[in-house]
């Protein structure tokens, strides 16, 4: 692989002490009272389909890439042999703030989340999220993985999967999508594009290894429409328990 010597702190190689899978926050974001909803953990590579995936399942969906951090921000990792930001590094995203947003929708239905610019690498404003009484949303982005453990922990989580399709399909999709959408410079997507089309098979092994399941588009949504029955269910179970505890 070209240019692949990364730093022995490098999440993409080995749990480590800079692994947003490991980070522990010094203030609990996790609401005092239990969570009412739970989260699918949607990842995979760029340009796999995780956005039209999570739109066609018809649940709420939380966009992950608006954590992405400010391209001023000091603390931004760079592509090995490049002065290209790596905005494929879990580094370059906040880890904090997403699951934060996660635990608060989990427990009240409703979030402030910022708005970002990609072709900016900015944010622009924040925008309140309000998934109202769902009993289980999708949060989705290459940097899902990452925070699977902590929801695990938390008692958030209701499954995690990792959308993989092939690393040519993959490249094809992302790269028009970011020539359409004007998201970076097209010499800028052409490096990247050929840099994850060749690291795709070590990225879906470190986001299996984090705990999310790897599957095709069609798995994918059968198990959202498990996770999506199981939270009902369990939804439901818990009303008429308040409700034979409050009529004695």
């Amino acid at each position: 692989m070209r240019g692949d010597v990364r730093s022995k702190g490098d999440p993409r190689t080995r749990p480590g002490a800079d692994d947003a899978a490991h980070w522990c926050l010094v203030s609990s974001p996790f609401p005092n009272s239990p969570a009412t909803a739970r989260v699918v953990l949607l990842c995979g590579p760029s340009g796999s389909g995780k956005s039209l995936l999570a739109a066609r399942s018809g649940l709420p969906v939380l966009r992950l890439d608006d954590f992405y951090k400010e391209g001023h921000d000091p603390t931004l990792p760079q592509v090995a042999g490049s002065s290209d930001i790596d905005w494929d590094h879990p580094l370059s995203w906040d880890a904090d703030a997403a699951l934060a947003a996660i635990a608060e929708l989990c427990g009240t239905g409703r979030t402030s989340v910022p708005m970002y610019d990609i072709s900016r690498s900015a944010r622009t404003g924040a925008e309140t999220v309000d998934f109202e009484s769902a009993p289980v949303f999708i949060a989705e982005g290459i940097f899902a993985a990452e925070i699977v453990q902590r929801c695990q922990e938390a008692g958030l989580l209701a499954d995690a999967l990792c959308l993989s399709r092939g690393a040519v399909t993959t490249f094809r999709r992302r790269f028009l999508r970011d020539l359409r959408e004007g998201r970076k410079s097209v010499p800028f997507l052409l490096r990247r594009g050929w840099r994850l089309m060749r690291d795709e098979r070590v990225i879906v092994s470190r986001q299996t290894s984090l705990g999310a399941y790897a599957c095709d588009r069609d798995e994918a949504l059968g198990r959202l429409a498990v996770a999506s029955r199981s939270a009902t269910s369990r939804s439901a179970a818990e009303v008429v328990g308040d409700v034979r505890v409050s009529g004695g």
